[in-house]
């Protein structure tokens, strides 16, 4: 198992969560940042999917290098039924190459490349994402991990 699971992180509820301690599984996707509009969009639509994603039996999980009360804020104000953590070392993102330089404005900057992995009981990732366009994400995953898991 790959030592990224065993990262402890915060939820937007203030508990600690290691990946490797939700069983099943998991969609993780990283967004650069809450309440803005393609994150916004990325998380209504993973939450309007989410009932899909649960029948299956796979947990989604958002990361952001956001503080857990401006998550807390996000969840409220999406109806956000899944896990939301914080990342705000960004051990996570690094661990999985998503901390990028970023190019705003012609100033560069360090972020999050928005990104979606999919993960296997066993801690595999299957499949991932990166540089993703919000709008439509969230269904594209769906049916990628409808696809692996009716094999």
């Amino acid at each position: 198992m790959s030592n990224w699971l065993s990262l402890e992180l915060q939820t937007a509820e203030g508990e600690t969560l290691r990946l490797q301690d939700v069983p099943g599984w998991k969609v993780v996707y990283f967004y650069p940042r809450a309440m803005t509009s393609g994150c916004t969009t990325e998380a209504m639509e993973f939450t309007e999917a989410y009932p899909k994603f649960a029948e299956m039996g796979v947990e989604v999980i958002g990361v952001s290098p956001d503080d857990m009360a401006t998550l807390r804020k996000f969840k409220e104000k999406v109806g956000i039924p899944f896990v939301l953590v914080s990342d705000p070392e960004h051990k996570l993102a690094e661990a999985l190459d998503v901390w990028k330089e970023k190019n705003m404005y012609g100033r560069k900057t360090m972020g999050i490349e928005r990104s979606t992995f999919i993960v296997s009981p066993d801690g595999q990732v299957i499949k991932e994402w990166r540089k993703v366009k919000a709008a439509g994400h969230a269904k594209a995953v769906l049916e990628a991990v409808k696809a692996l898991i009716e094999q």
